[in-house]
């Protein structure tokens, strides 16, 4: 069975009485069916129009905060005039698969197929976004921590589906950096990636810091112990490597046909550094 609905209440109905596989860009959908025939209902929201594009709120309690609608694809966030807080994830969207996959791939489809190497994932998280659920029953927001739960995992119920990624205004400040490592340039899957973001003060010492780094456990991690380092730093390389030692023991890397453990703990120490680095450049 197929459906197509042309609104979000439509769809939203059809998820109350089965369950659909729920169907946007597809970039995902398919490779993991491995050549098998699709099992049950098909749910494609790609008609959905509503849930497509980034923008700010102009009224209301969330006045000043940015949505990036479920269908926005990473081509769309390319794209999109963002403040440089958001350079991170522009840098991520240009990292998704080539450009044919950035024109097709959804931001939320990233964050459903709770890969620990999605690469939507760090950028988002140093952005404090929340996502935004919606079912016949209302509608929900998680912090994106809580959404991903670990490989391949989520908190999204049956009758769900995500309609929105939100991100405050006193998050979408400050400067970031976005660096991937991979066997090559482009069309990889992450050895190791990082995330930051850094807000500082009229004299230049950090006010606010924000790390985050994937493919070094089941889901990509904050490191809240050096970002809690970092404030009232005026940052350069060495007071960096300074605070970088024992602020990663909450990482879990693995061996795997990429890369080994330890060389992704190693990685993931020297991209913090440069990442840093780069959202003072």
């Amino acid at each position: 069975m197929y459906a197509r609905p042309r609104t979000v209440d439509a769809a939203l109905s059809l998820l109350a009485e089965d369950r659909w596989r729920v169907l946007a860009g597809g970039t995902d959908f398919y490779p993991a069916l491995g050549g098998r025939a699709v099992a049950g209902p098909v749910l494609d929201i790609s008609a959905l129009k509503d849930l497509r594009g980034i923008r700010r709120e102009e009224d209301g309690p969330r006045l000043g905060d940015w949505r990036i609608g479920a269908l926005t694809t990473w081509r769309d966030v390319v794209c999109a005039n963002l403040p440089p807080a958001f350079d991170a994830l522009k840098q991520a969207a240009r990292e998704v698969g080539s450009v044919q996959i950035q024109n097709r791939a959804t931001v939320a489809g990233n964050l459903c197929n709770a890969s620990p190497a999605a690469d939507g994932v760090p950028p988002l998280l140093i952005l404090d976004a929340e996502i935004e659920t919606a079912s016949s029953r209302g509608k929900r927001r998680l912090a994106l921590a809580d959404f991903i739960l670990g490989n391949r995992a989520t908190a999204l119920r049956p009758d769900e589906m995500v309609t929105g990624i939100l991100v405050t205004a006193k998050s979408a400040r400050g400067r970031s950096k976005f660096i991937k490592l991979g066997s090559r340039r482009y069309l990889v899957i992450a050895i190791a990636m990082v995330a930051a973001r850094i807000e500082t003060g009229a004299g230049g010492s950090v006010t606010g810091a924000r790390v985050s780094v994937g493919a070094c456990s089941v889901a990509a991690r904050r490191l809240r112990d050096l970002e809690r380092a970092l404030i009232g730093k005026h940052l350069d390389e060495s007071s960096i490597e300074a605070v970088l030692p024992a602020r990663f023991d909450l990482l879990t890397p693995l061996d795997d046909v990429r890369a080994t453990a330890e060389y992704r703990a190693e990685a993931a120490r020297e991209l913090v550094l440069r990442a840093l680095l780069g959202c003072l450049a």
